[in-house]
């Protein structure tokens, strides 16, 4: 395909920006708007995307919104506005979201035993910590191993996970841990009889106008939880501002607010590297990170940021090494375009048309790995 095709398509069918709407945003649309009447420079904007592309290997799109109106979108082409992504680790935000409900609907508790909902997967012998691990301690990632299970490695995955080693008393020590996640959502699965993807569909997604997502499976049949769903930007976009919004969502309350501030709080330490966005703290499946957000985060470059004090959501896929640099260019860019005290600025009719040619003309350069 030439890149003249290629830009006519992506500017046709991927981008929406100050009101050119897509075919899959006119299904169920977030408000479009232009960044200067949200508060935003155009300018700012268009410093990031730029930055991004050049500095970024490699970038697939950005999202940005502003008092619930995306402001700014754009896909680095082939990728595309109805094409779904890999979320990896990502998916641990909303597979958190699914033990909220169930806890909001008296299924189970934070301090429920993990052996509890899998007696018959248990070790003969189970030590101390393992029976006094808690669901909030897989939650927090403070689950006491001192090494992350290898689920893959086995077909009996719960059985792995509980015969594992925990050294460490639960919620003593932080270990980054996406058997952790599995294993919430296989309690999700035992005390609702369904697979989280189908537990969301009518409590989170379907009043989000998304449509049925895939979510990969473990070997007995459960979301795994820690990875393995694919949405489009413009559904995490509607995640991150529905949790900007504290669970409200066309005057109906999805999650419990007192959850989402559970979920999005520092509950235990992680580090101490004020530079680092993975030293500020951990919640229950979302990273705290600098300048007051926070965030769901997948391997690779999948960001769901949500800045409150901003009231700010900005959404990124990728493919990069590096995922604290592409941060770092939100940090630089992003944030000072961002005006906290402006309701709106003066309309920029020559930088919102450098911003929206910008966006229209992204595409993944040929040599990127």
């Amino acid at each position: 395909m030439s890149r003249a095709l290629a830009v006519t398509l992506l500017a046709s069918i991927s981008l929406t920006l100050a009101g050119v709407s897509s075919a899959r945003a006119e299904e169920s649309p977030l408000p479009r708007a232009t960044p200067e009447s949200q508060g935003v420079s155009s300018a700012g904007v268009r410093a990031f995307v730029e930055a991004a592309d050049t500095q970024v290997d490699t970038m697939h799109s950005v999202m940005v919104l502003r008092h619930g109106r995306v402001i700014a979108e754009g896909w680095w082409a082939p990728e595309a506005a109805d094409k779904p992504h890999v979320l990896w680790s990502l998916s641990k935000s909303f597979a958190s979201t699914a033990v909220g409900l169930a806890i909001s609907e008296g299924k189970l508790t934070l301090n429920d035993h993990v052996l509890k909902f899998f007696p018959e997967d248990a070790p003969a012998d189970p030590s101390a910590n393992l029976k006094a691990m808690r669901v909030r301690d897989l939650l927090t990632m403070s689950t006491g191993h001192e090494t992350e299970p290898a689920l893959r490695e086995s077909k009996t995955w719960r059985k792995l996970f509980l015969a594992h080693p925990v050294p460490h008393k639960p919620g003593t020590h932080f270990k980054y841990n996406s058997a952790a996640t599995y294993m919430c959502s296989a309690i999700v699965q035992k005390v609702t009889g369904q697979t989280v993807v189908d537990y969301l569909q009518p409590r989170l997604f379907d009043p989000l106008g998304i449509a049925k997502p895939r979510w990969e499976t473990s070997p007995d049949g459960e979301s795994i939880g820690g990875w393995g769903l694919y949405l489009c930007t413009e559904d995490i976009a509607k995640f991150g501002q529905l949790y900007l919004q504290k669970g409200m969502w066309n005057g109906q309350q999805l999650i419990p607010a007192d959850w989402i501030a559970e979920a999005t709080a520092r509950q235990v330490s992680n580090g101490s590297n004020p530079d680092s966005d993975w030293d500020q703290g951990y919640g229950f499946q979302f990273w705290r990170c600098r300048n007051g957000a926070f965030r769901g985060d997948g391997k690779d470059g999948q960001f769901c940021i949500v800045l409150p004090e901003l009231d700010a959501v900005i959404v990124m896929t990728a493919q990069t090494r590096d995922m604290q640099a592409q941060l770092n260019l939100v940090w630089q860019h992003l944030l000072p375009a961002i005006q906290a005290d402006a309701k709106t600025l003066p309309e920029n009719p020559e930088e919102l048309a450098r911003l929206k040619e910008k966006l229209a003309g992204l595409m993944v350069k040929a040599t990127a790995k």
